[in-house]
């Protein structure tokens, strides 16, 4: 069974860092891209990066690059993202997913992600 369980995630004020962590187990984690989505309170997912099997590939929208850095650590089978420069509007629930998932039919429900909230 594939599981992924997040952590890191905490109250920061803006401009403050955070590094997010998804521990991952059930699946051959070396061969999969990963990938970072959150949702922000009241919107729906949106994708934030991913990252190829190898770690020597990866992509950013557009609202975080230059801020944040996904990376991983293949042999204890961890994801991880740096968020640094944060803005209040980082705030929202993070979540680790295997692949690169369809936003569009991603169910977190049963999921409990990391909260992230930028305030002052």
């Amino acid at each position: 069974e594939v599981q992924l369980v997040e952590s890191g995630g905490g109250l920061v004020q803006p401009g403050g860092s955070l590094r997010l962590s998804c521990a991952a187990s059930g699946f051959a984690f070396s061969t999969y891209y990963m990938t970072w989505v959150r949702q922000a309170p009241g919107k729906g997912l949106e994708w934030v990066s991913s990252i190829n099997s190898l770690g020597d590939s990866t992509s950013y929208a557009d609202s975080v690059k230059g801020r944040f850095t996904i990376s991983r650590d293949n042999a204890k089978n961890t994801l991880y993202l740096q968020l640094n420069s944060l803005k209040t509007e980082d705030t929202a629930i993070y979540y680790c997913a295997k692949d690169i998932p369809n936003i569009a039919t991603m169910d977190v429900d049963r999921r409990q992600g990391t909260q992230v909230t930028v305030s002052s």
